[in-house]
């Protein structure tokens, strides 16, 4: 009902888009959408909203797939099994589902590896930004920190010419200067929209402002012939003694405060002392840019050609330890400049700070995680609360409500909620690029859903077994996994709760933007100056630090819970769970949401690497259930998997992953040659021509293009108006 209405809000980025760009408008019919949503491919998707959300839709459509198989599997092959052995004897054939769900895992995962590879190689080789022809060069010596000797010693590498260096310098005075200007100016622009909306001036003779005179203006609203011009303007705007008396606005007033400590204070006229302020502000930063700083260790270099910066990139510089640093850059709007020319032993100081903070949280959060686990024991409220453990024995509704929906919306609210105060602080770890800080804030996420939220909710269940646990973990190694395996065989129908609470509870509330509707009349109310109303209607910023985690972790539930007694039920709604992300998330990356970073599809490494580790604690589990089930020898012949498991994941860091960070030289002449079949059809699933491909990745520019089109690696401190 709302998306035909609100296409501000439903349709912001798709209005933002270039026209070149074949995305196509979706119906305002009431279920019209969702049928053109669908036949949206893959190839459009990379084409006008880029890798990053490529590869974070290539996931959920893997996941879709991969359990969509085994719940087949799970439904029709291993339940019946697991409830004929539930009385018959030993569940031999768990073993062997488990290594063969292992090895449906591996193989749609390396599948869809080497199809973003492929895909990613051809569309960074079409491209050509300056993001490609730039690489980072940092713990570059003092000795070295003058722009043309960083230019020679690079041209010296005999990899290419150098079309410009940009050394970082300590520019913190003309960043603070800037950011002061910014506040008066927005102060400014308040007062000003204050003043202007207030009722126009009335003539005393009762005439409104802005109507003419009919003494000085002819028929046709001009002036009368022979009305001295001059002398009216005068008038006007001297309020000369022939001027008709106005009633001036009131001009808004403004408290400032001097002297000793700053205790007086005054009032005085706030457009005239706001501007003021500006003016000299405006003064310091002109006389500020003409002054030279102090080195950094850090300079952006730009190559005259995509495969001299991917051979900087891929070698190493100087043979002395932290020296002469090559990385990729960052696109010039993902640079957080202010980081550029902190001390490396300060970034360094303050990445350890914050990592520290994220593990005593870790522990922090054990008490509120394990409380709510307690919560679902009706013996461990018998022993807190006797009354209010019979009561619940009483009452089977409460006592399910208070067991299950209860915990589950609590944990799906601390899901919610944290990973906002990681965000946070990921932006105060001293990254140099938004890029990164986006892809840590996934890892910090995924550390609190993963450890928080599955490991002690599971493992450990209360406060007060947490020692016990690791007690009898340290006496007996399989102790950990058989309790792993017996704990989440109970919570089936809590992790069932918790998967479909997020998909179907939450996801429609997502593609609604529930938050940005709820937040509308507050930032409506607040809105005074053209600037404000602007910025409402820009598209909502999509941060796939808040989304991944939680989907990475339903992953992992998925693949725990494939073989053990009704895990199917939990693969279902997983099922349903990645199907509704699909969709709500290409929704939203198409059409309606924006991404502020550009990291070139990274997300895929730390999506690949937490898949192995559900594997592996997949295989935990089944090796402990296994043992429970007093099935020693199937339990032991898990434990190969479990090794070869580790040896993929180091195969997968030698062999994959630099494919996934740098371009290969032989990806840049491919795209240099016009007759290159870059992009084959079974990448986009046989999905139209090799030409068509071709032509959409070509089309002129790519959307990273688009957005780095006369961009430079200067700090705006400098540039900007």
């Amino acid at each position: 009902m709302l998306r035909p209405r609100w296409k501000s809000l439903y349709a912001a980025r798709k209005r933002h888009l270039d026209p070149s760009i074949a995305l196509p408008s979706l119906p305002d019919t009431f279920f019209g959408w969702m049928p053109a949503l669908y036949r949206v491919t893959e190839q459009q998707v990379l084409v006008s909203a880029g890798l990053d959300a490529f590869v974070f839709l290539a996931f959920f459509k893997m996941a879709m797939k991969l359990f969509a198989v085994i719940f087949v599997f799970a439904a029709f092959m291993v339940e019946p099994i697991n409830r004929h052995f539930a009385v018959d004897g030993e569940p031999v054939t768990a073993f062997i589902f488990t290594y063969f769900f292992t090895a449906l895992t591996l193989f749609f995962m390396q599948k869809e590896t080497a199809k973003i590879i492929r895909i990613r190689q051809d569309y960074l080789g079409t491209q050509s930004t300056i993001t490609d022809r730039t690489f980072r060069l940092s713990g570059i010596p003092k000795e070295l920190r003058t722009e043309a000797k960083i230019k020679e010693l690079v041209e010296r590498l005999e990899i290419g010419k150098v079309d410009s260096v940009t050394l970082c310098c300590n520019w913190k005075e003309l960043d603070d200067l800037m950011d002061q200007r910014q506040t008066v100016l927005a102060k400014l622009e308040e007062t000003w929209s204050v003043y202007l909306s207030q009722k126009p001036m009335r003539a005393v003779d009762g005439r409104p402002e802005g109507v003419a005179d009919p003494d000085t203006t002819g028929s046709n609203g001009g002036l009368r012939e022979g009305t001295d011009v001059e002398a009216v303007e005068s008038d006007s705007l001297l309020g000369g003694p022939s001027s008709r008396p106005f009633q001036e606005r009131e001009r808004p007033q403004t408290r400032y405060w001097y002297g000793f400590l700053r205790l007086q204070s005054r009032k005085t006229d706030a457009i005239d002392y706001f501007t003021e302020k500006l003016r000299l502000l405006d003064e310091k930063i002109l006389s500020a840019r003409k002054k030279k700083y102090e080195a950094a260790d850090l300079a952006f270099v730009t190559m005259d050609s995509i495969a001299a910066c991917q051979m900087a990139i891929q070698a190493l510089i100087d043979p002395r330890p932290g020296q002469l640093l090559s990385k990729p850059a960052p696109a010039p709007s993902d640079v957080v400049w202010r980081n550029t020319y902190a001390p490396r032993i300060g970034r360094r100081a303050r990445s350890w700070t914050v990592t520290v903070f994220v593990g005593f949280l870790s522990i922090v959060w054990l008490v509120p995680v394990a409380f709510l686990a307690s919560a679902l024991s009706i013996c461990t409220i018998d022993a807190a609360f006797p009354a209010f453990g019979q009561f619940l024995r009483e009452h089977e509704i409460i006592r399910s409500l208070v067991q299950t929906g209860l915990p589950t919306a609590v944990v799906s609210l601390l899901n919610i909620a944290v990973p906002y105060l990681y965000d946070f602080l990921s932006y105060r770890q001293g990254m140099v690029s938004q890029g990164d800080i986006a892809l840590s804030v996934v890892s910090k996420n995924f550390f609190f859903t993963f450890f928080n939220i599955f490991l002690i909710f599971t493992v450990f269940g209360a406060v007060t077994s947490i020692f016990d646990v690791l007690r009898e973990g340290l006496k007996d190694t399989t102790y950990i996994a058989q309790t792993l395996a017996e704990k989440l065989k109970d919570l089936r129908i809590f992790y069932a709760n918790f998967i479909m609470l997020q998909g179907l509870g939450l996801f429609p509330f997502r593609l609604l933007e529930f938050g940005s509707i709820s937040l509308y009349p507050i930032y409506r109310l607040g809105a005074k100056t053209p600037r404000d109303f602007v910025q409402m209607f820009e598209p909502p910023m999509f941060y796939y630090g808040f989304y991944l985690p939680t989907a990475l972790l339903v992953f992992i539930l998925c693949l725990v819970y494939s073989v053990l007694p009704k895990g199917f039920l939990v693969l279902g709604f997983g099922v349903v769970y990645f199907s509704l992300g699909y969709y709500t998330y290409k929704y939203q990356l198409l059409y309606a949401m924006e991404q502020p970073q550009h990291a070139t599809g990274g997300a895929w490494r730390i999506i690949c690497y937490r898949i192995m580790l559900g594997l592996f604690v997949f295989q935990l589990t089944m090796s402990g259930y296994l043992a429970l089930r007093t099935a020693f020898t199937s339990a032991l012949l898990v434990v190969p998997l479990l090794v070869a498991t580790v040896w993929y994941s180091f195969y997968y860091q030698k062999q994959f992953e630099p494919l996934t960070r740098f371009i290969s030289l032989r990806s840049i002449k491919m795209a240099e040659d016009p007759g290159a079949n870059a992009i084959i059809d079974d990448d986009f699933g046989g999905e139209g021509t090799g030409q068509e491909e071709r032509d959409l990745l070509r089309r002129g520019s790519t959307i990273d293009e688009d957005r780095e089109k006369g961009l430079r690696f200067v700090n705006p401190s400098l540039v900007i108006p």
